[in-house]
């Protein structure tokens, strides 16, 4: 008789990492009245927890609407971390009450927000936005979830609830699969309890590995196996993970039921070291100690790694294919490593369902809870990408290198390498890859890698046996055809996609390769027309390099595109080695911006134009575009084609209506010129783009818009450019971070001023070339791709005369003497001031024909200031007279004939304050003296007396 063994999991505080809110358990059908349903929450901390800010939502899948909303604010969990919401006769009593019924039993949904309570309310349609965690679920008779697992599981099939799985209740229970990897069982209902996991029920004839003990090389160690009563007789093998032979191999003892413990020296399973337990069917002797592996595959078998020594990959694709080897934590326990079967994959032989916890003879497993939670697991596929995911990307797997001729008759070093852009650890759940062939255009090969996952770098490597690195997915050597053929990547979470297509199977789509060998491309034309329409297959030229060669993905993320890929050295698991572009073009810089956000007029349209030498080819240059509110980059474009005859290359959005109108422009054969085109569509029409932007994407109305010039993945990654790389940029946000991870020179920026034109689009030019990196090249203008810009003119220009003194603090932001300040720093600060009190367009271009002096500290600004329309200088005409005042301008004095007479005025100031001193001194030394002889007695003694003096005295 065969026994099951019952897995439990303790639902234990998180180690490691931050706890968080699941879904733990599903009661939606309950037999009779359905008076016991609930829904149960659990907090992973094992602790009590605040449950404000969180809500859920009940999904009708008929009709795809919510049916019921509960918001959780001022709720909290219990002491050992659960919720209950339910029906008035569940026990322990839910905390919230449901009426009985109330939970529908499928095809419906139940998800849990972390938002604004606000956001979410019954009847609203099924939204992922906020969403925290989703089951999805339907009974075998109802089935129609498709929509709402495409929507808030992307990449999982529903849930089935099957009412006849136990005799009385059943509900849906949280449990791990392996490793990272979550689902959900029926079980016999426990709520407010940890749930009642099982592993899946095997055959008679096949024991499995239930618990462990690695000794350490102290103690013996410790295999339990399930009951192998009925599987006659079985060896447990012992390898040696460095030389992959027998370290030693015993016969089980079968005869009794029940679980077998088998004993095994302290040398051969010390912890420290790699290696791997297998147990066969068969007797010892079929096993004798050093002979090499052997290629019978095992019942179960688990492969571990020691702490810095790494299992063969020989050992471990044969034991586990597919699978990772268990690693061992770098400290050794007294006692040894003890771990026991703690998921519930319905696969075998996989280290991943195995974690540490106490050994538990004879009863069923105490495992912990996971240290992850289910929504940290990136399963790709849903309506929005992850913000960190690259421009361009779908969001979903990529074909990201291939191999299909390597060098020998043996073909044992193909492979194909897939990647997905958000750079984690992802679930392949549901994804296919099939080989084609070009001479009956079918699959000769369908591969399902459900079950397995990414690197913690993003990349999934399937190809020959003998691949290094080991692949995750073994091929037999020569699999992968030479060509004319194609590789297809879909996802179909509902089987092979050629089951349910006819043809070449389009539906679930997500990248292909098209590749040939010298002169078979027509070969190919079914496949190309299907898979990569427009395009001409690869061709992976065995003389290019020497020694061998693969298909890199190299030009971009677009999936269904063949030009991203060069032909490279192979470099499975590693980073693309791609070929260098050519040298930068020389002279090419940003030439005017739009986005289609900055103003509500009908002709608004969002694009780039380059400016450079006439016919400058542009490739290596990669036109980046960074939004203020997204991290990264939203677009990331190599460029294509050259410079037109006229200087000019212009990006942009073209839409439909653009298309119609350039189409049936044409009056005669004859098509209307650029200008007249501007004026009559809502977008650029395709005759005015050189290049049109990825689907879905613009110009932000805030952000940033870079030439960059590298490789590809630099100018991507946007935190990584340097000098050599950033050929120019200009910055239209206030953000920072923005300017400084793109390295401007003087942390500045433009923003485009509305006022500046009538009632009409808006851009912004550049006015003054050709200093990159400038925001004083800069000016608010009317849209003119294809053309020169309109710029500040003198033939609009009005006269000026300020005066702006030291303590206006709205002039400068730090009150003082102007004296200190460059001309390009008035200039600077006055065209800011003015803006300030304009918002039309005012910058440092306007000011070039202005003249400066300062004096006293106050700074004077007289004479000429340009304007881009009669509009725009009525507008500053306005500004400057209401900034003028008569006290003001007696402050200044006369203006000298030189413009930049701030340092020598204050120099003259300094030295007519020294004169005026000394003048001072002298006069007061001078009147100092007449007082003081005007004060001392005559001496009547020595005086002299004249005769004609007394005379006159005496009459």
């Amino acid at each position: 008789m065969f026994v099951t063994v019952a897995v439990c999991f303790h639902l234990l505080a998180w180690v490691g990492a931050d706890p968080c809110l699941i879904i733990s358990e599903i009661n939606a059908d309950n037999p009779r009245l359905d008076t016991a349903e609930f829904v149960e929450l659990y907090h992973t901390s094992g602790q009590r927890a605040s449950l404000d800010g969180y809500t859920l939502v009940f999904y009708n899948g008929n009709g795809n609407i919510a049916y019921k909303v509960l918001d959780l604010k001022d709720h909290s969990t219990d002491d050992r971390g659960f919720f209950l919401v339910g029906s008035v006769d569940l026990v322990p009593k839910a905390a919230i009450l449901l009426p009985p019924n109330t939970v529908q039993n499928g095809p419906d949904a139940v998800v849990l927000y972390h938002s604004s309570a606000a956001r979410y309310t019954e009847k609203m349609n099924v939204t992922a936005v906020g969403l925290v965690d989703a089951v999805v679920y339907m009974t075998r008779r109802s089935g129609g979830a498709e929509f709402l697992a495409e929507i808030l599981t992307p990449g999982e099939q529903a849930f089935v609830e099957d009412e006849a799985a136990h005799e009385s209740d059943e509900s849906m229970e949280r449990c791990l699969l392996s490793e990272d990897q979550w689902g959900f069982q029926l079980s016999l209902p426990s709520p407010g309890q940890r749930n009642n996991c099982t592993p899946p029920a095997a055959p008679l004839t096949s024991p499995f590995i239930n618990e462990l003990k690695l000794g350490g090389g102290q103690v013996d160690g410790l295999v339990e196996l399930t009951d192998a009563s009925a599987a006659g007789p079985i060896v447990m093998v012992v390898w040696d993970g460095k030389t992959d032979k027998v370290s030693v191999s015993m016969d089980v003892d079968t005869s009794r039921n029940g679980l077998i413990y088998v004993t095994v020296p302290k040398k051969y399973m010390k912890g420290d070291e790699s290696g791997a337990v297998a147990i066969y069917s068969g007797r010892a002797a079929d096993f004798p100690v050093g002979s090499p592996l052997s290629q019978t595959q095992p019942l179960d078998a688990f492969v571990f790694a020691g702490p810095g020594d790494t299992p063969s990959s020989n050992l471990t694709e044969t034991l586990i294919p597919g699978r990772l080897a268990y690693t061992l934590s770098n400290s050794l326990r007294e006692g040894g490593f003890y771990l026991s079967r703690c998921g519930v994959a319905t696969w075998a032989r996989d280290p991943g369902v195995f974690w540490e916890a106490p050994q538990t003879p004879g009863l069923p497993n105490k495992c912990p809870w996971p240290k992850i939670c289910p929504h940290t697991i990136l399963i790709p596929g849903g309506t929005d990408s992850p913000p960190h995911l690259p421009p361009g990307s779908s969001g979903d797997f990529l074909i990201n290198e291939l191999n299909t001729d390597t060098p020998g008759a043996a073909e044992d070093g193909e492979y194909i390498e897939l990647w997905h852009p958000s750079g984690l650890r992802s679930s392949l759940q549901g994804v296919w890859i099939l080989l084609f062939s070009a001479h009956n255009n079918k699959p000769y090969r369908e591969i399902s890698l459900s079950g397995h996952f990414t690197t913690s770098k993003g990349y999934f490597l399937l190809g020959s046996d003998r691949l290094v690195p080991a692949p995750s997915l073994r091929l037999p050597p020569n699999t992968i055809q030479n060509g004319p053929d194609a590789v297809a990547l879909y996802r179909s979470p509902y089987g092979p996609p050629s089951a349910t297509q006819r043809g070449i199977p389009t539906k679930g789509l997500l990248d292909a390769v098209v590749y040939r060998q010298r002169g078979s491309d027509k070969e190919a034309q079914e496949l190309s027309k299907a898979l990569t329409p427009g395009q001409l297959p690869l061709l992976e030229d065995p003389d290019f390099l020497p020694g061998d060669e693969a298909l890199s993905r190299c030009g971009g993320l677009y999936p269904l595109d063949l030009s991203a890929f060069s032909v490279a050295p192979p470099t499975p698991l590693r980073e693309n080695h791609c070929p260098r572009p050519p040298p930068a073009p020389e002279g090419v810089v940003i030439s005017e911006v739009a986005s289609g956000r900055w103003s509500n007029h009908s002709q608004q349209a969002a694009f780039v134009e380059l400016r450079g030498p006439p016919m400058t080819q542009l490739r290596g240059l990669v036109l980046s575009v960074f939004d203020q509110d997204r991290s990264g980059t939203v677009i990331a474009l190599p460029l294509k084609g050259a410079i037109d005859q006229d200087g000019f290359y212009v990006v942009g959005n073209v839409t439909e209506a653009g298309e119609r109108r350039w189409r049936t422009s044409s009056l005669g054969g004859r098509r209307l010129s650029v200008s007249t085109l501007l004026t009559r569509s809502l977008a650029l029409p395709l005759c005015c783009v050189d290049q049109v932007f990825p689907d879905g994407t613009t110009v932000p109305a805030r952000g940033a818009v870079v030439l960059c010039y590298d490789l590809f993945s630099v100018c991507r990654a946007g935190t990584a450019l340097t000098n050599s790389s950033l050929r120019d940029v200009l910055v239209f946000s206030e953000n920072q971070r923005l300017l400084s991870s793109l390295s401007t020179t003087r942390g500045r920026q433009v923003t485009p001023a509305l006022r500046s034109v009538r009632n009409g689009p808006i851009s912004i030019s550049r006015c003054s070339c050709c200093e990159v990196r400038s925001p004083s090249s800069w000016s608010s203008s009317s849209p003119t791709p294809h053309r020169n810009n309109l710029c500040p003119s003198s033939a609009y220009s009005s006269q000026i005369d300020l005066c702006l003194g030291p303590l206006a603090d709205d002039w400068q932001e730090q009150p003082g003497d102007c004296g200190g300040l460059s001309h390009g720093k008035k200039t600077a600060e006055v065209a800011d001031y003015l803006e300030q009190r304009c918002h039309c367009g005012i910058s440092a271009l306007h000011l070039q024909g202005a003249n400066f002096s300062c004096v006293s500290g106050w700074l004077r600004v007289w004479g000429d200031i340009q304007a881009l329309s009669d509009h725009q200088r009525a507008l500053i005409i306005q500004t400057s007279s209401m900034n003028s005042s008569p006290a003001q301008a007696e402050a200044c004095s006369s203006p000298t004939t030189d413009r930049f007479t701030g340092a020598a005025s204050a120099l003259g100031l300094q030295i007519g304050l020294i004169i005026a001193v000394l003048l001072l001194l002298g006069l007061g030394a001078a009147l100092f003296t007449y007082l003081y002889r005007r004060r001392r007695p005559l001496d009547y003694y020595t005086m002299e007396l004249s005769e004609h003096a007394e005379g006159l005295s005496d009459q």
